[in-house]
């Protein structure tokens, strides 16, 4: 069993900057996939960013060039540096990985960026 947990969110006006923290319960992000997902109330959660174990990254179209994935040196962590926010970014921002044949989640963190 893989635990997820997730830090770094907040309030922050909007051109502000927050890093999102994901660490799990042991060095997971060197073989598999690690994402960011974020949801808001009444809609569906969305992919935000990957990283895949060969160091490849994949972003929502809407994120691109101001959010990047990355991993952490111990391989359980997983980063997600938020630039450039905006209101419409509002949302909780959830850690998944996937480690044949389950998924894994954490419990999400609230990010807030007020019009």
């Amino acid at each position: 069993q893989v635990q997820l947990v997730e830090s770094g969110g907040g309030l922050v006006q909007a051109g502000g900057s927050l890093t999102l923290s994901c660490t799990a319960s042991a060095s997971i992000f060197r073989l598999n996939i690690g994402s960011w997902y974020r949801q808001v109330p009444g809609k569906e959660r969305e992919l935000v960013a990957t990283i895949y174990n060969g160091g490849i990254t994949n972003y929502a179209d809407s994120v691109k060039g101001r959010f990047t994935i990355s991993r952490g040196n111990a391989e359980n962590t997983v980063y997600l540096q938020m630039n450039s926010l905006k209101p419409e970014d509002t949302a909780v921002y959830f850690c998944h990985t996937y480690i044949h044949p389950n998924h894994y989640w954490g419990q999400g963190t609230q990010v807030t960026v007020p019009s």
